[in-house]
């Protein structure tokens, strides 16, 4: 039998909004007892007596049992997952910056205190990958998990790739959906699919890896020349986490643009759906497909934590526990698409193995290797405007430092 769960909820936006929307005339054994918000003079459709702006009603209440963390501010949301956690109470959380920048500690709260915090719904939206990563590949040997961990940039490069919309018209669209955090550099600069990249490479590999050690670079540089480059060579650009062996014991994590061929996965995921590829060693290439953004999707996602819990579930972090040896490095080396304006970019980045260069007024651009290290070491030159960086799709992994080889080869190595 399922034990009758008491809800404390914090926030009340989409996906707050959404998780209610599905929990309402459905049987589920469980009861929302108070909801948190900010805005106390905004009007809601519920009872207004099922609000509230102090937390501690909330997290002090005994009746509740269990907490469902869904706001925007990061150290916020850690403070209320911490007490919860060490008042006994499990919780459900949608905020990947707070679980990826405090990972080891929420395992060791939740050890401590015997109680489990759930977050499938703050990686990929609708599609059950943490789950899964840690319920079927427990005992896989992963070679890698990329994709598309972000609707809102995926669905401005859809509309950009697609229909030849205007990068700034493709970002309002997606923040008039909802799709997009109330910060859009969130999205498009690549910190959100690198907070998730940093979850899921957790349940993967057992790495807890600080985000500020992950590279991400986003698509908020792209420009027209970059747009028409890709089309010429038939690619789109996606923005593509990934978490990749590249030997025995070492593991590299990188948030890139990437030109997509048409015979990959990713090509064909559009708008604010999600693609997650799992390359296995014996389960092979799966792929998981599903809405990433949203108030709905990621309402269903929070909901089957929710569930889960009626049946005391939680997370063991078996390849965690495993100390399998793994370390998280920056030793490789990526062929990248770079377009720059000044030659010192090509000098900073040490470009090496040109094989592509193209060179007018108003438009430069070469293809060569550059280390994952020059790019986390020269984030902000990669921040300007007149530069764009892409991952082509080949490297060369520097443990033996011998020859560049495509990402699928490596897989199968």
């Amino acid at each position: 039998m399922s034990k009758k769960l008491k809800i404390g909820l914090f926030g009340f936006g989409v996906v707050g909004q959404g998780l209610h929307d599905i929990i309402l005339g459905q049987d589920l054994n469980l009861e929302i007892v108070k909801i948190a918000i900010k805005n106390p003079e905004k009007k809601r459709s519920l009872n207004a007596a099922l609000f509230t702006t102090d937390h501690d009603e909330i997290l002090n209440n005994e009746e509740i049992n269990t907490i469902v963390e869904l706001i925007d501010d990061a150290d916020a949301a850690f403070k209320i997952v911490k007490k919860a956690l060490t008042s006994g109470k499990n919780v459900v959380s949608a905020n990947k910056k707070m679980i990826a920048g405090n990972l080891a500690e929420l395992v060791e709260l939740q050890e401590k205190h015997g109680v489990s915090l759930l977050y499938e719904g703050a990686v990929c939206g609708s599609i059950p990958i943490i789950r899964n990563l840690e319920e079927y590949y427990d005992n896989e040997l992963l070679h890698g998990i990329s994709g598309i961990f972000n609707g809102s940039s995926n669905y401005i490069l859809s509309k950009i790739f697609n229909e030849n919309m205007e990068y700034g018209v493709a970002l309002k669209q997606a923040q008039d959906l909802g799709f997009a955090e109330t910060n859009p550099i969130l999205d498009v600069g690549g910190y959100d699919p690198k907070f998730k990249l940093a979850i899921a490479t957790a349940h993967a590999y057992g790495l807890f890896i600080n985000p500020d050690k992950i590279l991400n670079v986003g698509i908020q540089n792209l420009s027209d020349n970059d747009i028409r480059y890709a089309k010429e060579k038939n690619f789109k650009i996606k923005l593509v986490p990934t978490a990749r062996k590249i030997s025995t014991k070492q593991v590299v994590t990188y948030v890139l643009p990437k030109f997509v061929k048409s015979d990959d996965f990713l090509f064909n995921v559009e708008n604010e759906y999600n693609g997650v590829t799992v390359q296995a060693a014996f389960a092979d290439k799966q792929f998981f497909f599903g809405k990433g953004a949203g108030g709905h999707p990621t309402g269903a996602a929070v909901l089957s934590d929710i569930a889960a819990l009626r049946y005391d579930y939680r997370y063991e972090y078996k390849k965690y526990h495993q100390h399998n040896g793994l370390v998280h490095t920056d030793n490789v080396n990526i062929e990248v698409y770079l377009r720059y304006e000044h030659e010192y970019t090509l000098e900073k980045l040490n470009v090496e193995n040109i094989i592509e260069r193209f060179s007018r007024q108003d438009y430069k651009y070469v293809i060569g290797s550059v280390s994952l290290k020059s790019l986390l070491a020269n984030r902000e030159l990669l921040e300007q405007k007149d530069i764009f960086i892409a991952h082509t799709g080949r490297y060369t992994y520097t443990e033996q430092q011998v020859q560049i080889v495509t990402e699928e080869e490596i897989l199968f190595n």
